[in-house]
């Protein structure tokens, strides 16, 4: 997985803080999204990160995920 790929969510993950459904609880199954960045430093340091994949959803919404959650798509 890298930076610009397509992405869609295969396992079944509650989130609170979608801007279309704030303070509410919001399963991300089936959305689709693209990398945008992949975190493996912090401040040139290198870190071992829980949720390492960056995934931008929509202009409003952006989350970090971890790659077995994820399937590329083309």
């Amino acid at each position: 997985m890298k930076v610009g790929d397509k992405v869609r969510i295969i396992k079944s993950i509650i989130v609170y803080h979608h801007p279309e459904h704030r303070s509410q609880a919001f399963d991300l199954k089936g959305t689709e999204g693209e990398v945008i960045g992949i975190v493996t430093e912090w401040h040139g340091r290198p870190v071992s990160a829980n949720l390492p994949i960056y995934v931008q959803f929509s202009k409003k919404f952006k989350a970090h995920l971890k790659e077995d959650e994820l399937e590329v798509i083309s």
